[in-house]
């Protein structure tokens, strides 16, 4: 390991303390409620399939690596 790999996990530790402190606060209720998103509410049955979400999720996160492999 060289002295490349400190910087970013530090950035990756921030970046996850602070989707932690949006999650928290409630600043994320939004994700997995997008329209194209699945639910399926029965009297005991509750089906959750966040397509959309995941979709944005993937992209945001294959922009920001190919931007740190640069």
């Amino acid at each position: 390991m060289g002295r490349d790999v400190g910087p970013l996990l530090v950035v990756l530790g921030l970046s996850v303390a602070v989707v932690g402190l949006l999650a928290w606060s409630g600043g994320l209720t939004w994700f997995g409620r997008l329209p194209g998103d699945i639910r399926i509410e029965r009297e005991n049955v509750r089906v959750h399939i966040p397509v959309v979400s995941m979709l944005i999720l993937s992209v945001v996160a294959s922009v920001l690596l190919s931007l740190f492999r640069r």
